[in-house]
């Protein structure tokens, strides 16, 4: 029982860390307006990085405010996202076909291909606004949609 107990103390112990805990310093008010005085618009952390370990410091990664790069794609999606009544119509159709009570016409048929073809050209109008599929370049998440 005892090494039962040491086995499940080493699978429930919290893992590493990826980053260090935060160091905290209390400042003056004044000191803290000499810093950001002397930042002129640089990110405070930065700023102390720099003066602390001058050439030494080390460069932290960057990421973008937003990942949109193509922002007239994003706004074509969440226009037509927001003029459709799709999560309702997809539950309807839903309900429908569980209940056995959608009738297969060929108008029905259509509606459904059509359907399709304009969710896939949201998809892609999406992963262009992201970045992650360039037009014509191929998707990184899958294969190419054609509209």
């Amino acid at each position: 029982m005892t090494s039962l107990n040491h086995e499940f103390n080493k699978l429930a112990a919290k893992p590493e860390p990826k980053h260090p805990k935060p160091f905290s310093l209390r400042l003056s008010f004044d000191e803290r307006g000499i810093l950001e005085h002397d930042a002129a618009g640089k990110a405070l952390g930065a700023y102390i990085r720099d003066r602390l370990f001058g050439d030494d410091v080390t460069p932290r990664t960057v990421r973008g405010r937003t990942p949109v790069k193509d922002h007239a794609a994003l706004g074509r999606v969440l226009g037509a996202l927001g003029a459709s009544r799709l999560s309702a119509n997809l539950n309807q159709l839903a309900k429908a076909v569980n209940t056995g009570s959608l009738p297969v016409t060929p108008e029905t048929e259509e509606d459904l291909r059509q359907a399709c073809k304009d969710v896939q050209a949201m998809r892609r109008d999406l992963l262009i606004a992201l970045g992650l599929n360039q037009a014509g370049s191929g998707s990184k998440t899958g294969p190419d949609l054609k509209p």
